[in-house]
């Protein structure tokens, strides 16, 4: 069986060390490529340090992979060995639900085979799921997706989930020209939300916390740029916006997010906030505004998010690490002090 070098954490208070995990033989449909680079998502942080649950430990994050396809199945019709590609969120559905069946097989509705997350799941082989802090995968070629020649390679892989986690939403409600959209939050989701949307067409507005990245989010497609440390921000912001996009995962209160919609309004939540959040109901009623969430991208849609930047030019900014690395970026990100998503050279891995 291929194994594949890794960095694994063994408990929610542990450290990532090196290690060496089995990656199974590609069967007849399925592909082995080597992986380049793979980003470093918030939940990648929430799920090794068990803030969303029990984990499933030694556990092998990464739901945002790029690399190069190095052995196919006999039966593989859509990848050759050489092909550069990329894996997100899962690995697996069972491809006949209704859910499936209409592109959106992250709510795959199978008891018997439901979604396979790319990692602390169990695959079809019965074996944890291991994800993207490795150099090599397995994975069945529908769930495989094609990276453009023209994205760099470091740049694509959190495309794999910040770039379709806030692509679906803009695409979904509506962002495009004549449309007023506004991006809560400029990290690693929001700052694709910024150029996604500006590239659609839409006029695009961040609120961020404070005016820190108000160079970056102009350079990325942004034309106004608001601080609530301001006093009186989203007072002045009332009924401003067609659409909003929030990414952050520390807002308790939505009511003056709502506030801020036009009539008919959307505010659309992809940060899942740790906490439970507080609403005043007439803030809807009053408006006829909508309160929505969504979560990530089919694969199909996910190709088209990729194949979208391509042709725009999009791509995520990072700043590559190594594998040693892994712990001080955790912190670092925690702490909002990174621009904009870390990504894990696996070059590094053998050295």
């Amino acid at each position: 069986m291929p194994q594949a070098i890794a960095y694994a954490i063994d408990g929610p208070t542990g450290r990532f060390v090196r290690t060496t995990i089995e990656r199974r033989e590609p069967g007849p449909t399925e592909v082995l490529f080597d992986i380049r680079y793979a980003g470093i998502c918030h939940s990648d942080i929430h799920t090794a340090r068990g803030e969303w649950g029990p984990a499933r430990y030694p556990l092998v994050p990464g739901h945002e992979l790029a690399g190069v396809v190095t052995r196919v199945g006999s039966a593989v019709t859509k990848f050759a060995v050489g092909d550069r590609v990329g894996v997100g969120c899962f690995v697996d559905s069972c491809g006949a639900c209704e859910q499936c069946a209409a592109g959106r097989e992250q709510f795959c509705e199978s008891r018997e085979k439901p979604t396979v997350w790319t990692y602390n799941a169990i695959g079809r082989d019965g074996l944890p799921t291991a994800g993207g802090y490795s150099t090599c995968f397995t994975i069945e070629q529908d769930y495989l997706l094609r990276i453009p020649d023209s994205i760099d390679l470091a740049a694509a892989a959190p495309l794999l989930c910040a770039g379709i986690t806030t692509y679906s939403p803009l695409k979904r409600w509506g962002a495009g020209p004549g449309k007023r959209v506004a991006i809560v939050g400029m990290g690693g989701l929001g700052h694709m939300a910024v150029q996604l949307a500006a590239a659609m067409g839409a006029e695009v507005a961040v609120i961020s916390q404070t005016r820190s990245k108000e160079a970056d989010g102009r350079r990325f497609g942004a034309s106004e740029y608001y601080a609530t440390s301001e006093p009186g921000t989203l007072r002045h912001l009332r009924r401003s916006f067609d659409l909003m996009v929030t990414t952050v995962s520390g807002s308790s209160d939505l009511t003056g997010l709502l506030g801020c919609l036009k009539i008919g309004g959307a505010l659309v939540d992809v940060g899942l906030p740790e906490h439970p959040v507080e609403l005043r109901m007439s803030t809807l009623t009053n408006g006829n505004r909508i309160l929505a969430g969504s979560n990530i991208g089919g694969i199909a849609e996910t190709q088209e998010m990729l194949d979208f930047c391509a042709e725009h030019g999009l791509a995520a900014q990072v700043e590559v690490i190594s594998g040693e690395d892994i712990n001080d970026a955790y912190d670092k990100v925690v702490a909002s002090q990174v621009r904009y998503r870390y990504v894990i050279d696996t070059s590094t891995f053998t050295a």
